[in-house]
């Protein structure tokens, strides 16, 4: 199988795969699960940002300092880009609620806020299109290491997601269809890094760079705060645990895939 063809099995295991998984979850699973879903998803973007995209950019690089840059830069922007789109969300919802709290407002919106969380996860999905076709064109062992990591944070993340637009007002089919046509930007963003690449390989450190930036942006900002909310011993030790178990797995994918 070609790069071409990694990047799209990678894509699909990473969207339209993930979203299956998290409707299944969604569904059946314990609440507790998705708690340690969330957990093991750091892990795995933390190891994979840490021990296998970053090394192997700067490796890679003739100009580390632009690799740092682009990390720092992809942060920032990251930063910005959920400030606006929290911005758009809640500046909707205090112009339509008339007074009422927002909570109760999200259940009422004739759907719009599963619309913005649609459009927003689309964006990102296609963004991780682009990261992983960037990743496998590097190196498939790298393109490996990166989808495990998306795939390993896109299960929560569509959990959370569907829940939003079962609370949105979507019934269960319609919320389903429209994370599943959502997941299809990740293939679409695949197919465009790959074609994009192919004319601008002096970009693919960047790249990577920013996918970088991107997994400890979300495991940093969204997803570790929210295991904060749970204080006792044995949460915490659970979540050290599982966080743990991400890294190790990212580790030990990397390890195999390099032969060492």
């Amino acid at each position: 199988m070609g790069t071409l063809g990694n990047i799209m099995v990678a894509c699909v295991a990473g969207g339209v795969l993930s979203v299956l998984c998290a409707a299944v979850f969604s569904l059946t699973a314990p609440q507790r699960w998705i708690g340690a879903l969330v957990s093991f998803a750091i892990g795995a973007l933390l190891g994979a940002a840490f021990l296998e995209i970053l090394p192997h950019a700067l490796e890679t690089s003739q100009d580390t300092r632009a690799v740092a840059a682009a990390v720092l830069i992809g942060i920032l922007g990251f930063f910005l880009l959920e400030k606006l789109v929290l911005w758009r969300h809640y500046h909707i919802g205090d112009d339509e609620s008339h007074g009422h709290a927002h909570a109760e407002h999200a259940g009422h919106d004739q759907g719009r806020s599963g619309l913005l969380i649609l459009v927003g996860d689309s964006f990102h999905n296609f963004v991780d299109g682009v990261l992983v076709a960037a990743a496998f064109m590097q190196d498939p062992s790298l393109g490996v290491v990166t989808a495990t990591a998306v795939i390993a944070h896109e299960i929560p993340q569509e959990i959370g997601d569907f829940l939003i637009l079962l609370n949105s007002g979507y019934s269960r089919v319609r919320a389903f269809t429209l994370n599943l046509l959502s997941s299809l930007a990740m293939i679409v963003g695949g197919l465009a890094g790959y074609f994009a690449l192919n004319q601008m390989q002096e970009w693919t450190n960047v790249l990577l760079a920013v996918a970088a930036a991107s997994m400890i942006y979300v495991a940093v900002a969204d997803l570790i705060p929210g295991l904060h909310k749970r204080t006792e011993l044995r949460a915490t030790a659970q979540q050290i645990l599982l966080i743990a178990v991400g890294v190790l797995l990212i580790w030990f994918v990397g390890e195999v895939l390099h032969g060492d």
